[in-house]
């Protein structure tokens, strides 16, 4: 018996761009910062939090780029003109990205308490049955 891998099993026609998006995205996932949580809060909508403390609205940027949610966040360093004699909390650059399916909008976001929640509807796809029409060779 032959052994397909996925992308290349003969009844998924169309699919060869699964295999790319799988693999940008584990890239992406790869680091820890800023944490973050995925919670189903219907059975079509859900909540993306990212903790994002010490960020505020103008230094974070969310944007929708080809199917995924990109989500940036960048300060200022105010160490410039500050003197710290010790210095724990990092002010760093981060760029968080998630994959979306189709039919899956963004719907609107909400910075809290350092929190940062984004929500993403999915709309149910309509039923589409199609006849297709058979010509004599």
């Amino acid at each position: 018996m032959t052994k397909f891998a996925f992308p290349s099993h003969p009844l998924l026609l169309g699919f060869e761009p699964l295999e790319r998006l799988v693999e940008r995205t584990a890239r992406a996932g790869a680091e820890g910062y800023p944490p973050f949580n995925i919670e189903l809060v219907e059975p079509n909508r859900f909540v993306v939090t990212l903790a994002v403390a010490g960020f505020g609205p103008d230094d974070i940027a969310i944007t929708l780029e080809d199917r995924q949610l990109v989500i940036r966040g960048q300060q200022d360093d105010p160490g410039a003109e500050r003197v710290f004699l010790h210095r724990g909390i990092a002010t760093r650059q981060f760029r968080r990205v998630f994959a979306l399916a189709e039919g899956v909008e963004v719907s609107g976001a909400r910075l809290d308490n350092g929190l940062l929640e984004v929500t993403l509807e999915r709309r149910e796809p309509e039923t589409v049955v199609r006849t297709i029409p058979i010509t004599r060779g």
